[in-house]
């Protein structure tokens, strides 16, 4: 089974495609398990400051860059999910490093243009599985590190994911107010 992620900002009508492996719900949370294919993305990192001070910032020169500024100036659309990839500490709390991710449009992925601000690269990421666990609302870094330790709490102290980082998805616009649709994916380790 396949999962499609529709979106339109930019006028895009990219869709993010995964395989569905399997729909779980244990303790009362549901989570799935999908595959995501090796795909390139605009990537852009940061340290010192935290998740709520600078993500929004990342992600603003993230869809600058997807709108048209880079040395071809085209608006390439966007495919959701915004991906940042958070390092947290034995206490749960995320360290002050993080890096944000958007995958580039199917159109433009054998050779994507060249951003024109310096602090973003085009990375190669590949292949990957991961357990996903969704949730709705408006979410900074307490409602991702909740919702992190919910999933962990359910998969248990056997399960094998990477515990050095995880994902916090966003697929909604920011002035979107209702039906908002966040993620938090744990990435699965290979056997």
């Amino acid at each position: 089974m396949f999962g499609m992620i529709k979106n339109s900002f930019f006028g895009s009508n990219e869709e993010t495609e995964y395989k569905l492996l399997s729909s779980e719900s244990k303790d009362g949370v549901s989570f799935e398990v999908r595959r995501y294919e090796a795909a390139k993305f605009a990537t852009i990192a940061s340290e010192g400051r935290s998740y709520d001070q600078v993500t929004a910032e990342l992600v603003r020169k993230l869809l600058t860059y997807i709108g048209g500024s880079n040395d071809q100036g085209e608006a390439m659309g966007i495919a959701f999910p915004i991906i940042v990839t958070v390092y947290p500490r034995n206490d749960g709390v995320l360290s002050r490093r993080l890096a944000v991710a958007i995958r580039i449009p199917s159109t433009y992925q054998i050779s994507p243009p060249n951003p024109t601000d310096s602090a973003i690269k085009i990375e190669e990421r590949p292949g990957m599985t991961v357990y996903a666990l969704q949730f709705g609302g408006f979410a900074g870094e307490s409602e991702y590190r909740a919702e992190a330790l919910r999933l962990t709490r359910t998969l248990g102290e056997t399960a094998p994911f990477q515990r050095k980082q995880y994902f916090c998805c966003s697929y909604d616009p920011p002035l979107k107010p209702y039906g908002r649709r966040n993620e938090v994916w744990f990435l699965q380790e290979e056997p």
